[in-house]
């Protein structure tokens, strides 16, 4: 069964945006999720706004699939970057 990832980030400090969007896309590949959507182009049509300024819609096979993304060694600097220059919701 497919395990959808909806990361809901709103960004504190941006200096690890780049490299973290030029880096971590080959990481999630590589345990076989895909990124569905991601944009920084967050608007609410509907109910209270959100404090939002990126979201990103990742599928992955399975649940284990994503414990492994996020633990794997190599995203380590990339997820304590986004973690200290944010406020995240995955």
């Amino acid at each position: 069964m497919t395990v959808y990832v909806i990361a809901d980030i709103k960004i504190t400090e941006d200096i690890w945006v780049p490299e973290y969007a030029a880096s971590v896309h080959e990481i999630v590949h590589r345990h076989g999720g895909k990124y569905l959507s991601r944009s920084g182009n967050v608007k609410t049509l509907e109910g209270k706004p959100l404090e939002t300024t990126l979201i990103a819609l990742l599928a992955f096979s399975t649940e284990a699939s994503v414990q492994a993304f996020l633990s794997d060694p190599e995203y380590a600097p990339y997820g304590r970057a986004r973690v200290s220059g944010s406020e995240s919701r995955f």
